[in-house]
């Protein structure tokens, strides 16, 4: 710390005469004074508990209004100009999050009903907690997978078949029944297992996320880039979409889960295709022939129409209304959802003894609901000119996951799609989110038994086409290539090893890869050697610009990263190669040179012929001033420090001379607490590369350019 106390001598050319006194006369010490540090690191500490713990009136205030954003927009909400377009987007998306909520229910592995008791609450709860005014907190499909292979898994280990049964009972208050499973009490049966399983997977997931807002690690989501999350989302889309194939074609196939499950489900869809149940298929292809020109007209027409038209309604009412009256079960064999209770059941708590079996499997699904959260609530408040705190986002989502989970529900988080129509219908606040749960409540309460007869195959229909806009960054890779080529070798690899191998490792193998691009960038930086533009102080890229000078005996250097113990090989060999001189080398050829005379004058010989000069023992080294530019070093180490002085060194040894420029703040500090400046060498660093150039020419006795 009394290193930071210092004054740091930086250069400011100023010109002066030529000659021997060139180097005194030609520049003034400028001092910059730091600012003052905290010290005392206990009081410090004390300050900030105080602070804390404090316990005023306006501060309670304030942490309430900030835990609970509704008392704050609610008293504020202008009913004239937001009333309209809240109910009509909310309107909106309950009736197409009802057939949605339904069909990922069938792709968590779990009955209908409690996709919708989860859109129901997490409308509700997100109202109360979130930021965002335009986010659709709900069902999503990756989520959905992630938490469908995990409930597969209990279920098996449990007993019970992989396919929830249709319920002849539904877990009550103490959600007991005849059967039993690993330990636990007794359960009804599969299906009741099964959402036993996805709550406790949810508590778990949604302690994880408030644990994560309450130390405020929202910094984690930085490590999940845009091309991760795409090409982690366009994976699991696959897995998802080939996990639903047997539904399109009416096949009794276990589901597969694990690593390779990709593998393992095309293998029994292919064993099993001669079963192929004809009905199915064939509803299915009509099914697709009507969603997907609707959906592209929708997209297509979007700006000229007020709504999207809720095809997928349309879809699943006509649809259940030829499955029943066609008796499409009875007399082919298909498979349908069976029978969707009215109302609402008893809370349950979580199934403690399942916590440990679930909770490493939480973590990913916690990260991956939140990333998606933060990143889309973000995206709309930029786009729409307000803020939104990543904090208190952790904190909705996980009590979106944490309340529900006593009613029967499973994992959510916002929905990319279903945000999309919300915003573009008129949303101005959240309380179109509770409009869309008045919706979903109607359902509840009223609607639902009518879906008994709606096949399974039209549910997998619809969360295929749900896919589509995941799948279609295929198409993007090109584009993506152009930009950022490795950013495309990110989202490709994690798009594959989510695929190929399972959801869990392949966002582990993208996350590592990432930083393995991160560090793989910095190891290997650009390092040009730069040129003067002429009329200017500036200084550029010798190899990306033309029509550049050089100042006669000065090389510029600029290492585009920082000097850490990864990089710190590849700047020392980088500088030697660009300026051509490796004073290593150099000083060896002297030495030898040095020997091979002093040889020859103890061996006596007089020959002129045979004797070298010292001077001839190397090339000349043609410069004798290197500026590095440190404008782009962000920070040092002890290596790079330790790199530093050897360089510096090993040229000052061969009569030439390094200075440093453009340090930022903490390189400069990083350099006074590493003494890399002796008494009296002050003058190696500067505010800029002219300056440093023309400090340069000033001593070697040729004045300060005229510019």
């Amino acid at each position: 710390m009394a290193a930071m106390t210092e004054t740091n001598h930086i250069h400011e050319v100023m010109e002066g005469p030529e000659g021997d006194d060139a180097k005194c006369s030609f520049h003034h010490t400028m001092f910059l004074e730091p600012q003052e540090k905290k010290r005392n690191m206990r009081a410090l500490l004390v300050k900030q508990a105080k602070e804390t713990c404090s316990c005023t009136p306006a501060k309670i205030k304030d942490c309430v209004l900030g835990f609970f954003p509704i008392l704050q927009w609610l008293p504020k909400y202008n009913l004239r100009e937001y009333l309209l377009g809240d109910v009509m987007s909310g309107v909106i998306v309950g009736v197409l999050l009802v057939p949605q909520s339904i069909a990922y229910s069938l792709l968590a592995g779990l009955e209908p009903i409690y996709g919708l008791y989860t859109s129901f609450f997490s409308c509700i709860i997100y109202c109360i907690f979130g930021t965002s005014r335009h986010i659709s907190v709900s069902i999503f499909g990756v989520v959905c997978l992630m938490l469908g292979q995990v409930v597969d898994r209990e279920v098996g280990r449990a007993g019970y078949q992989l396919e929830p049964a249709v319920p002849n009972a539904l877990p009550g208050p103490g959600g007991h029944g005849n059967g039993t499973g690993n330990g636990t009490e007794p359960l009804c049966d599969s299906g009741c297992y099964a959402i036993a399983v996805a709550a406790t997977l949810t508590f778990i997931s949604g302690v994880y996320q408030v644990a994560m807002g309450f130390f405020q690690v929202g910094f984690v989501s930085v490590y999940l880039s845009d091309s991760l999350l795409s090409g982690f989302v366009t994976g699991a889309s696959i897995t998802v979409l080939t996990s639903q194939v047997k539904y399109l074609l009416g096949l009794d196939i276990p589901r597969s889960g694990g690593v390779g499950s990709l593998f393992t489900t095309w293998i029994n869809i292919f064993r099993n295709i001669h079963s192929t149940n004809i009905c199915d298929l064939i509803t299915s292809f009509l099914c697709f022939l009507v969603l997907i020109p609707a959906k592209e007209l929708n997209e297509r027409f979007k700006s000229k129409l007020k709504a999207p038209v809720p095809v997928e309604l349309f879809v699943v009412v006509a649809a259940t209304l030829a499955s029943h009256f066609g008796q499409l079960r009875e007399t082919y064999g298909s498979s349908i959802s069976g029978h969707i209770p009215t109302g609402f059941l008893p809370p349950r708590p979580p199934v403690w003894t399942l916590i440990p079996n679930v909770a490493l499997d939480a973590i990913p699904i916690a990260i991956i609901g939140f990333a998606i959260t933060v990143s889309l609530s973000e995206m709309f408040a930029k786009k729409h000119g307000y803020s939104v705190r990543a904090n208190q986002e952790m904190y909705a989502i996980g009590f979106c996951n944490i309340i529900p989970s006593f009613f029967h529900c499973f994992t959510t988080s916002a929905a990319l799609a279903k945000t999309l129509v919300k915003e573009s219908t008129g949303c101005r606040t959240q309380m179109s989110g509770m409009v869309t749960s008045l919706v979903i409540l109607l359902v509840l309460l009223v609607i639902a038994p009518l879906f008994y007869s709606l096949q399974k195959c039209v549910l997998a229909v619809i969360t295929i086409v749900n896919l589509r806009g995941a799948l279609r960054k295929f198409r993007d890779l090109p584009k993506m290539w152009h930009l950022s080529r490795v950013d495309t070798v990110i989202w490709v690899v994690t798009m594959a090893a989510t695929a190929l191998i399972s959801t869990e490792i392949g966002l582990l193998v993208g996350v590592c890869f990432s930083m393995l691009c991160v560090i793989f960038r910095t190891q290997r930086p650009e390092a040009p050697l730069l040129g003067w533009v002429a009329e200017s102080e500036t200084y550029e890229s010798l190899s990306a610009y033309k029509n550049l000078q050089t100042k006669p005996g000065v090389v510029v250097f600029r290492f585009e990263a920082p000097i850490y113990y990864i990089n710190k090989e590849c700047f020392k060999s980088t500088l030697y190669k660009q300026t051509g001189v490796n004073p290593v080398w150099v000083k060896a050829a002297k030495k030898k040179a040095e020997k091979r005379k002093l040889k020859e004058k103890e061996e006596g010989s007089g020959d002129k012929r045979s004797s070298i000069p010292v001077d001839l023992g190397s090339e000349p080294v043609g410069f004798h001033t290197i500026v590095i530019d440190c404008c782009a070093v962000q920070f040092l180490d002890t290596a790079g420090i330790r790199t530093l002085k050897e360089v510096c060194k090993d040229y000052k040894d061969i009569d030439v001379h390094v200075l440093l420029a453009q340090c930022n703040p903490s390189v400069r500090s990083s350099l006074l607490r590493g003494e890399f400046f002796k008494q009296g060498e002050d003058q190696l660093l500067f505010h800029s590369v002219h300056q440093a150039v023309d400090f340069a020419l000033g001593t070697q006795g040729h004045g300060a350019p005229k510019n």
